[in-house]
């Protein structure tokens, strides 16, 4: 299920199902767990579009976090692969590219090994492609109740703002519950958490937990959520203004403004067999 054109255009908001959706990076293989996803597009000064993903190889294989380039938005060459060893993480989640200056900074999201336990990492290099020799920091150490991941990251001239989903590890068995949290910065290396911006509501489609997914230039938000623990890795999409039903059948959506106007989007989308493929749509003004 996708966003109905109706629900597109009572919202305002960028969502699947406004133009047809193009395939940026099939699953890397059939069945469960075998994903592609998580995204996190941004524009280049020459106007190409950096993708920075996440690729899980199946529940047991050894996860990827990726970076590509595309002059159109829908085909892309891959720059960057880290595998998970590069991190001693057991896994990897949804990345955050940001632009330092002159130079670029990815944000990791990496999974102690066994443990329920996640943290975020930095690496930093003049040039995308020397992100593949980059040494990494932990930015983001969570610790024995929270698990942090999947980080959205905005520089507004001087200040550094991040929106980061916490897994709660106070309940044994409980992990998969989410909500997220704001953090600012001055150098987007050292965080002052500024607590819960979005949290589950009892009894309502996303009681699990809530997890932001893209966060526009006007503040508003979009973000996966889930009924119960048995939805682990089938979230679907809400919009924060409306959070009365979800509004796309798809995870990670991230929204890319455009100059001219309009957006391109990128979300995780699931296939019959369980897969999920990265999708792409371009949304005219």
């Amino acid at each position: 299920m996708v966003a109905r054109g109706s629900e597109c255009e009572l919202s305002g908001f960028p969502l699947p199902g406004g133009a047809p959706a193009v395939v940026a990076v099939p699953a890397p293989g059939a069945g469960p767990g075998f994903w592609a996803g998580a995204p996190c597009a941004v524009r280049d000064d020459d106007g190409t579009i950096l993708l920075a993903y996440r690729v899980r190889n199946g529940h047991d294989g050894d996860d990827e976090t990726v970076v590509a380039r595309s002059d159109d938005g829908e085909r892309f060459e891959t720059l960057v692969t880290l595998d998970e060893s590069r991190f001693g993480a057991m896994a990897v989640e949804r990345p955050a590219l940001a632009r330092v200056d002159r130079s670029w900074r990815l944000y990791v999201c990496c999974a102690t090994p066994n443990s329920k336990h996640w943290w975020i990492g930095a690496l930093q290099a003049p040039a995308v492609e020397a992100l593949a020799d980059a040494d990494h920091d932990v930015v983001f150490a969570g610790d024995d109740v929270n698990a942090v991941k999947d980080p959205i990251v905005r520089r507004d001239g001087g200040r550094w703002h991040a929106w980061i989903c916490c897994h709660l590890l106070d309940i044994p068995g409980e992990e998969d519950r989410m909500n997220t949290a704001y953090a600012t910065s001055a150098d987007g290396l050292q965080w002052d958490w500024r607590g819960t911006v979005l949290e589950g509501q009892p009894g309502q489609w996303d009681a699990r937990g809530a997890r932001v997914t893209c966060v526009l230039p006007d503040g508003r938000m979009a973000y996966d959520g889930r009924a119960t623990k048995e939805e682990n890795w089938f979230e679907k999409t809400g919009l924060t203004e409306d959070r009365s039903r979800p509004v796309a059948d798809v995870r990670y959506l991230e929204v890319l403004p455009l100059p001219g106007g309009g957006h391109r989007i990128y979300y995780e989308a699931r296939l019959p067999d369980e897969s999920h493929e990265l999708r792409t749509e371009l949304l005219a003004p």
